[in-house]
């Protein structure tokens, strides 16, 4: 088993050298199981994998709270490690809250964390209150701890602005309600507590730096909230199922973070999406509404639906003829999900991983921005083999378990939905009439020109800050440095002086691609610097990249620079664009930033964007002006 592999690696001494096996081995175990691996996780100092695997990313993590807070430490291990991520997790001391966050000048601040978890439980209210007390009382404690949670915030965004704090509702203990034996004072307990909690969730939606766990959907699955004996003995004052629970969010939250996010729910059909095999009962003999367990189904691709309204790319992948599978998705009366729905459809009989190697490549998305939701047992365990950047959600004959297995891991979360997600289905979907148009040429210059490519670069708006932050958070392949930005570090970045954040729009004849790139630079004497050059993958192999680049040399040559830098940090998926600068006619320059390769372009000659772009490029935040080169 998976927890007695991680257990013998650790006892020869050999877990740090197979840590890149870890993901894996955890990715069998049920929750409870992967807290239990956390705890020999824990024992292994982050040391020791950072020697034998420099590459694993690694953020630090700062935890602060009211209560005894030791037992998270091995629940936000595993779940890192989950998502391939080494937890290097600082425990400050008991109930020392308010001195790491509120001043500046704090230990937690200069440690420099990621992720700064502030865990607050019902005692930071309940251990304050007199003896005995009213719900006054409560009501004067409750604003007192709001206010400092908020001074706290506004401290933190000042303080870190690269970081992300993160906070949690308060769960409200039936011991501090049966308290009051008037009805009336229980209820408006009940109300302000609530209130307390509203606050705390407004403030995530108010600072970008901000994210607040709400504990209540973990509470309503009958997760406990606390073990009263660790409570009153030991301080601890969350249970270890409900912190186990809070650091899956944790760890989520961090996967995103460092472009862990998916892209494309790739749905097989036959016993995930209906019951029943499509081709021994045909398109009406599959189970979907008017029974118990054709509802279960109906929930499901209600869910599904759900999700690819806000962006998420739907495709069917299915062991089936063609035929009857879009016969069942137009015709069937009882079908939510039609073909319409689905970006792609993939019925077939070639083995699942290489039709998801193929979805992947039709996408132009890397195979890891995928994941699979399917009942064989035979085909995961393939696609975990195969594929193991595909995140495998394995259902089984019980329907109405599906949901809850396809949204446990928070797969599609993103910091803040843009217009960008909601309208990139229709995009994905023009992109399958714009490969039927590049098949009527012979060639693609022909094809290019045709197409009407029109690229705009403009300085970005404050509306475009959460955009382009989750191009540095999401986009993996066309990314050249792969460092990460918050919306409040692209901000920063925006108003500084020296700095410049440039966005890519484009459009072409079958419609507007939106805001698909983005350029952050930064000037020094007569040297301008490009930060990073991210181009999203649905706009590859259009020459927007070297339109964009030639835009930018010439600025800078205009704006008195001498010459223009950049660097490129190569991983396992932006290969890709190792060669970008190089073809711009950028040369090796010394002053290589850690494992970054650097570059230097002199500006003469000045590369000319391609013939077939009509090109529109600002730099300043005057009204748009339209410029040709």
């Amino acid at each position: 088993m998976a927890a007695d592999a991680l257990t013998a690696l650790h006892r020869e001494g050999r877990l740090a050298e197979r840590w890149p096996d870890v993901p894996r081995l955890l990715a069998e175990l049920t929750e409870a199981e992967r807290t239990r691996a956390g705890r020999v996780l824990a024992r292994l100092g982050p040391e020791a994998v950072l020697a034998a695997h420099p590459e694993v990313p690694a953020p630090l993590v700062a935890v602060t709270g009211h209560g005894t807070l030791a037992g998270l430490v091995p629940a936000l291990t595993a779940e890192f490690a989950r998502h391939g991520l080494l937890a290097r997790v600082r425990l400050s001391d008991f109930d020392g809250w308010v001195f790491d966050l509120v001043d500046p000048g704090s230990a937690l601040y200069a440690a420099a964390p990621a992720y700064a978890l502030c865990v607050l439980d019902p005692a930071v209210v309940a251990d304050d209150l007199p003896s005995p007390w009213r719900v006054e009382d409560a009501e004067r404690v409750l604003d007192e701890k709001l206010a400092l949670v908020e001074r706290a915030a506004g401290v933190f965004a000042e303080a870190a602005p690269g970081s992300t704090l993160v906070l949690n509702t308060l769960p409200l203990p039936r011991e501090l309600t049966g308290q009051l034996v008037d009805r009336r004072a229980r209820a408006r307990l009940g109300v302000l507590w609530r209130e307390a909690n509203a606050r705390l969730l407004r403030l995530a939606a108010e600072r970008p730096g901000v994210v607040t766990v709400d504990l209540d959907p973990l509470l309503a699955e009958g997760v406990p909230a606390r073990d009263v004996r660790q409570s009153v003995y030991a301080k601890a004052h969350l249970s270890d199922p409900l912190l186990a629970g809070y650091a899956r969010e944790v760890g989520q939250l961090a996967r995103q973070g460092a472009g862990g996010g998916k892209k494309v729910l790739a749905l097989d059909l036959d016993h995930t999406v209906w019951g029943g095999v499509l081709g021994e009962v045909g398109p009406e003999g599959i189970e979907t509404g008017g029974t118990p367990r054709g509802e279960a189904f109906r929930r499901f691709q209600r869910v599904a639906a759900q999700l690819g309204s806000q962006g998420v790319l739907l495709a069917a992948v299915s062991k089936n003829d063609p035929e009857p599978v879009l016969r069942a998705l137009s015709d069937h009366p009882e079908l939510v999900l039609r073909e319409k729905d689905f970006v792609r459809i993939r019925a077939g009989w070639e083995p699942k991983h290489d039709s998801l190697e193929a979805l992947a490549r039709e996408l132009n998305v890397g195979v890891d921005s995928v994941v699979l939701v399917d009942d064989s047992s035979f085909e995961c365990g393939l696609v975990r083999a195969e594929l193991p950047g595909v995140a495998v959600v394995q259902v089984d004959e019980e329907p109405a378990l599906h949901v809850e297995r396809l949204l446990a891991e928070g797969w599609f979360d993103v910091r803040e939905l843009t217009e960008e997600d909601a309208a990139r289905p229709v995009r994905y979907r023009e992109e399958r009439a714009r490969q039927d148009f590049l098949d009527g040429f012979d060639s693609l210059e022909g094809y290019l020109r045709e197409l009407d490519v029109a690229v705009t670069v403009a300085p970005a708006t404050p509306e475009q800050y959460a955009r382009v932050s989750q191009l540095t958070l999401r986009t993996n392949q066309f990314n050249l440095t792969t460092v990460r930005l918050q919306p409040a570090e692209v901000r920063a970045l925006a108003e500084d002086p020296t700095a410049s954040v440039l966005t890519v729009s484009s459009s072409d004849r079958f419609g507007e691609n939106g805001l698909v790139g983005a350029v952050l630079l930064r000037r020094s004497g007569r040297t301008t610097h490009i930060d990073n050059f991210l181009l999203s993958c649905r706009v590859f192999s259009r020459g927007i990249e070297t339109a964009v680049l030639a835009a930018v040399l010439r600025e800078a040559r205009e704006g008195g620079a001498a010459r223009v830098t950049g660097a490129y940090r190569g991983t396992a998926r932006n290969g890709k664009v190792a060669s970008f600068y190089p073809r711009a006619g950028f040369a090796e320059d010394g002053g290589a930033d850690g494992d970054a390769l650097a570059f230097a372009h002199p500006l003469d000659p000045l590369p000319e964007p391609p013939a077939h772009i009509r090109l529109t490029a600002r730099f300043d935040t005057a009204p748009p002006k339209g410029t040709a080169p």
